[in-house]
């Protein structure tokens, strides 16, 4: 936990989704990992879960501060048991 210049709560995390799916008939198997970001009371909610506890994230894409990839700002999550 950290807090921003203003005194919000931030988290920054990682997050990782492995599936499989089926292209063009064929299974494929899909991994990706994603650095994300929580900003407010949110952290609360993300602060609880265990590490590696899977979860419905929402929020939004935008450029990483250093111009480097891409940052998900989570706006909400449902924790899955």
């Amino acid at each position: 936990m950290r807090y921003t210049p203003a005194g919000l709560p931030a988290l920054d995390l990682q997050l990782k989704h492995e599936s499989e799916v089926t292209e063009d008939g064929a299974p494929r198997k899909v991994l990706m990992e994603l650095r994300a970001v929580a900003i407010g009371v949110i952290t609360q909610a993300l602060n609880a879960m265990s590490l590696g506890q899977g979860g419905l994230f929402g929020g939004f894409l935008a450029a990483a501060r250093n111009g480097r990839g891409v940052l998900f700002h989570i706006t909400s999550v449902e924790p899955l048991a």
